[in-house]
């Protein structure tokens, strides 16, 4: 394990995934205003050029240019984030004193893959869809207007940087300035089109519900704080272990968790989601169902498994007992309101909803095995299991969930998209974009042999794995010795025949409904967005059939966090 200072040695070259999205940052809002602008020397008529205003060339008044920008550095933080595993990597921890601010593991860096991956993709989607004027309106109103393009990728980059310290943090307080700086950026994109009722309508749903439940969360961090003295995790590790018992960090642990749960859009925190999906842009509700989702993942894995393991203490596993109804609450309540719903970013919501259920109950599973087992290595083993399974489902449910918000996006483009029967026909109109949707839809279905197939069935067998543990140390196959954690595996397989029809229905509409009046001719074109779909496409195969070389990765960053327990 490496050291290193702030700004010390290394430092740079540790966080350069990072640094390479503040220099994106800063060339977004350089770049698209350079001009002729002049400066006069004063009590001269010496001008000299300075470069920042005055009249813009074609290049740098192209709408375009701030996507294309964008798209570049979030794939190069991409491309050095999976060159790490690559080159092999050393734990490096960034100090502060004695502190632990941030640390770069597998861990870590695995969740910036599906982070930069996910945003890189929406921001190619998002190309050709601000609303812009002419590159050749060189008016006030025109270049006002073409500066939207600025304001929406800053946020998307300002997004990534929080979801990169929350994947970094070692420090609650840090990881809570992530979360709120990644919160902030997406409550504006949301809301982003001001001009559309539904946009402005979303925007103030998810920030009004965001800001409470952060509220919520800081509250229950102060309280911690004031408990223990300290926030990083090996100190509250520690307190949680001797003194976890107590009334005040169970009740702020309570407190961090409605935080977290409205990250993952989990039940009851989830009645936000539909709109706030609704009323964004496709490409910024597929962040919202992926990155943002997967953000939420990592607090509660930091805060439930790390901090307050149920290892360490019988208090702490009360939330887990807790987070297990929860899960079940969730996925049931999710599959349940997609059934019903005519939006398909609506019913793409309220599927993100139940796949959140999954999701916590493979945590609850790996929380009630550490509370409940005396067979250590046997339990770090089938930990092990559960979190690569996990790792392994948030990273494909990028490649088939955001696919299918990219289908959704063309179809926006002209003014459809918001119900089912704006997909009537797709296979005739563009067939390459029905193909890519049924695709997607099957995989998040979890039909054979799609990688949403094999995520299911990694966290499903996972959690049959740790309801086994017992049974197989004690040779003893009754059904009624069985683990609890059981029957959230019975509840998942239930959950997931009930989405087959919802996501059925869409091919349906798709291959035998006709297209509606007036949208009979050929899609939008959209070079950049197509290119987003194949790729989502050709990962969501790619990853069912030959899904190891992704299970190893998964693997290896679950041992870099069951490792240090």
């Amino acid at each position: 394990m490496e050291k290193i200072e702030p700004f010390g040695e290394g430092f740079v070259l540790a966080l350069a995934p990072e640094f390479v999205l503040v220099i994106g940052l800063f060339t977004l809002m350089i770049v698209p205003n350079l001009g002729d602008a002049k400066f006069r020397i004063p009590m001269t008529q010496v001008r000299i050029p300075w470069f920042l205003g005055g009249k813009r060339g074609k290049l740098d008044s192209d709408p375009r240019l701030p996507g294309l920008f964008a798209t570049a550095f979030f794939s190069l933080a991409f491309v050095l984030t999976a060159m790490s595993f690559v080159n092999g990597m050393n734990r490096i921890q960034i100090v502060s004193g004695d502190n632990v601010m941030l640390q770069v593991d597998e861990f870590s860096r695995m969740f910036e893959l599906i982070f930069f991956g996910a945003l890189a993709l929406a921001s190619a989607a998002s190309v050709n869809r601000i609303p812009a004027t002419s590159r050749n309106d060189r008016s006030a109103s025109g270049l006002y207007n073409n500066r939207r393009q600025v304001d929406f990728y800053v946020l998307l980059i300002t997004s990534g940087l929080g979801m990169a310290v929350v994947a970094l943090a070692q420090d609650l307080f840090l990881l809570f300035i992530g979360l709120e700086l990644a919160s902030f950026s997406t409550y504006v994109l949301v809301a982003f089109l001001k001009e559309s009722k539904e946009g402005t309508e979303a925007g103030m749903k998810y920030f009004i519900v965001g800001s409470v439940a952060s509220g919520v969360g800081l509250y229950g961090l102060s309280l911690l704080y004031l408990w223990s003295g300290s926030l990083q995790f090996s100190e509250l590790a520690t307190a949680f272990a001797e003194n976890g018992m107590e009334s005040l960090p169970l009740i702020a642990l309570g407190m961090l968790l409605v935080g977290f749960g409205f990250k993952v859009s989990a039940a009851p925190f989830h009645f936000a989601a539909p709109d706030a999906y609704a009323g964004a842009t496709a490409p910024v509700a597929g962040v919202l169902a992926t990155a943002s989702k997967a953000m939420g993942v990592l607090g509660l894995l930091r805060v439930l498994l790390v901090v307050a393991s149920p290892e360490a203490t019988d208090g702490a596993a009360v939330w887990l007992v807790a987070l297990a109804v929860l899960s079940v609450v969730t996925m049931t309540w999710g599959n349940l309101a997609a059934l019903g719903s005519t939006n398909p970013k609506r019913m793409l919501a309220y599927s993100s909803v139940a796949h959140a259920g999954y999701m916590m109950a493979a945590i609850a599973a790996i929380g009630a095995l550490n509370w409940e087992t005396d067979h250590v290595d046997l339990s770090n083993d089938a930990a092990l299991v559960v979190v690569t399974a996990l790792i392994f489902h948030l990273t494909v449910l990028v490649c088939f969930k955001l696919g299918a918000f990219l289908v959704l996006s063309l179809l926006e483009s002209e003014k459809g998209g918001h119900t089912l029967e704006s997909l009537g026909g797709l296979a005739k109109r563009d067939p390459f974009l029905a193909v890519a949707m049924f695709i997607f839809m099957m995989s998040l279905a979890g039909v054979p042999p799609l990688s949403g197939f094999v995520s299911k069935l990694l966290v499903i067998m996972g959690i049959v794995k740790v309801a086994l543990l017992d049974v197989t140390v004690n040779s003893d196959l009754s059904l009624a010795d069985l683990h609890w954690v059981w029957y959230l595996a019975l509840a998942m397989v239930i959950n997931s025949a009930i989405s087959v029809f919802y996501y059925l229905r869409v091919g349906l509409v798709m291959y035998f409904h006709e297209p509606e009046e007036g949208r009979e001719g050929p899609l939008p074109a959209g070079g950049p967005v197509r290119l987003a779909i194949l790729a989502c496409l050709v990962t969501t195969v790619f990853f069912g059939v030959g899904a190891g070389q992704l299970i190893a990765l998964a693997e290896s960053a679950a041992n870099a966090l069951v490792g240090a327990w």
